[in-house]
Parts: structure tokens; C-alpha cells; sequence
């Protein structure tokens, strides 16, 4: 195999195009050869446009009140019935996607960009900073998460945005332990003494040479908190503190329908059911991503 180092100054950056380009065609095979992380993958496209196309394809209004409609069973008019306010169970259920991928998403960012700027500064530079950040990690991790999270939503009020907050609070600690163990392995790789030698300052050396070595392994965290956030989401929902009503979300259609299972069960299975196939589908993702990605899983 031919290093960078043993090539022309000018011929380098293509030879790192080429071995970036046949790392991700190899890294895009291997996951496409995963029945199930393409399963998952379908699934969560055809999630994403109906919560992205909701306001064209859903079939009534989420919001329209008919008390002479409540708590009808499955028809043609209401695929999956309607709630006790008489508004659509389905069409509920592809607005509420849109709250459970936004709240999946957003907070999973925010911790992964905490918790890998953390993971390397501890990993780094050691030390102090080592022991400060990894005691605040254990805190966190040694507290209960949902305790945690319902603590900040009772002190800073329900809505959307604390969501965020609570959620990315209570999971950048675990992804600051992974990216540290990483970066204290990459720290002793010969291209990082080089670097050092060569007086590449630490900022650069952290964020310009660590940080993309350990992204394979952020892209694997990333798809694995998604689920995590919206069982969370769905939870703080489900207990009154998360997305509060008229609003959809999942977790609160559970809640709200579970008063009515013996008069409309699909009130409330329906929308448990969506959040069932949801986490399914990206653990399916994220297991075919860490494969993919993980050298020793390859052939």
C-alpha cells in the first residue's frame, strides 16, 4: 500500500481524494449488503416525506374539533379512527412525525457537537481537563436521565426548545467518553507526532487531524441517539412535561388515547406502534452504519 508521505508534494491531495472515495464506495456497499439497515432506511424516508409533505397527504385537519365524531373505529372516512375530540388518529400521527424527527434530530446535533469538542479536549490535553470533564461526564451519567430532563422541562417550562435543551443535557456526556477514548488512542498514531514535530499548534492538531478521524464514529452515535431522543421525547410527553396539546406528538397521543383503550384502542396503539417501528428502523440504521464503517466487519 503506498502512504502519502512516500508521494511528490503535488501528488498527495489526489491520492487522499482517491482513498477518501474508495473508503466511502467501500463504506456504501458494505451498508447496502445490510438487509435490514436498508429496511430501516426505507422506512425512515418514507417517515420523513410524509412528516415533510403532512399538510398535503394527511386526510383532515389535525386540529378540527367534532364532538359528534369522537372515538369512532377504523372506516374509510378515518383510516385509523378518531381521538376523543374527533380529530384523525392518522392524520395526527404524520404531524406528530414532524415534532419526533425534529426532536430526534436537533438535540442528538447538539449533544454530538458537545460531547465530541469535550471528548477531544479531555483526550487531548489530559490532565486537569481530563479529570474536570470526565467527573462532570460521570455526574451526568450516574444521574438518572429521565429524572434529569424532567427537572429542566419543570424549571424552564414545557415547550419545544427546552425539549432540546433537556434532551442534548442528558446525552453529550456518554458520546464525550467515546470520542475521549478515541482521541487518547489517535494522540499516539505516528501522524499526530509528526504534526507535533512539524509545530502544528494544538487547536489545529485537535480539530484539523483528531476530529476527522473520529466522525465514522459521531455518524455511529448520531443514528443511535435518534432513537434514543424520541423514546425520551415521548416519555417526557407521555408524563405531561414534553410537547404539550393541541400540539402532536406521539408520546402525547399515547398518553391521551390510553384513557380509551377499551372504547378505541387504535388511539393509542396506532401512535405506539409509529414510535415502535421508528426506533426499530433507525437501530436497524445505525447497526448497518457500524458495521459499514468498522474495518474488522469487512470482508
Amino acid at each position: 500500500m503506498t502512504h502519502t508521505s512516500d508521494l511528490p508534494p503535488d501528488l498527495a491531495p489526489a491520492h487522499e481524494a482517491l482513498e477518501e472515495a474508495s473508503f466511502l464506495r467501500d463504506t456504501v456497499r458494505a451498508f447496502r449488503r445490510n438487509r435490514m439497515a436498508m429496511v430501516g432506511l426505507a422506512f425512515v424516508v418514507v417517515l420523513v416525506v410524509c412528516a415533510v409533505f403532512a399538510p398535503w397527504i394527511s386526510p383532515h385537519d389535525p386540529y378540527r374539533v367534532a364532538l359528534d365524531e369522537q372515538l369512532l373505529g377504523p372506516s374509510r372516512t378515518y383510516w385509523l379512527g378518531t381521538d376523543n375530540f374527533g380529530r384523525d388518529v392518522l392524520t395526527r400521527i404524520l404531524y406528530g412525525a414532524r415534532i419526533s424527527l425534529v426532536v430526534g434530530i436537533v438535540p442528538s446535533l447538539i449533544s454530538l457537537a458537545i460531547g465530541a469538542v469535550m471528548g477531544i479536549l479531555s483526550g487531548y490535553l489530559g490532565g486537569r481537563t481530563d479529570f474536570a470533564v470526565m467527573r462532570l461526564a460521570d455526574m451526568m451519567i450516574a444521574f438518572p436521565s429521565l429524572l434529569l430532563a424532567m427537572v429542566v422541562m419543570y424549571t424552564l417550562g414545557a415547550n419545544l426548545l427546552n425539549i432540546f435543551l433537556a434532551l442534548a443535557l442528558v446525552g453529550w456526556a456518554s458520546v464525550a467518553r467515546v470520542v475521549r477514548s478515541q482521541t487518547l488512542a489517535l494522540r499516539e498514531k505516528e501522524f499526530i507526532e509528526a504534526a507535533r514535530a512539524n509545530g502544528t499548534s494544538r487547536s489545529r492538531i485537535m480539530f484539523g487531524h483528531i476530529f476527522p478521524n473520529v466522525i465514522p464514529t459521531l455518524i455511529v452515535l448520531f443514528s443511535l441517539s435518534i432513537p434514543e431522543a424520541i423514546m425520551w421525547e415521548s416519555s417526557l410527553s407521555f408524563l405531561g412535561v414534553g410537547v404539550q396539546p393541541p400540539e402532536a406528538s406521539w408520546g402525547l397521543l399515547v398518553a391521551k388515547g390510553k384513557e380509551y383503550m377499551f372504547q378505541a384502542p387504535t388511539v393509542a396503539i396506532a401512535p405506539g406502534i409509529a414510535i415502535l417501528l421508528t426506533v426499530l428502523a433507525f437501530n436497524f440504521i445505525g447497526d448497518g452504519l457500524r458495521d459499514a464503517l468498522d474495518p474488522s466487519m469487512k470482508d
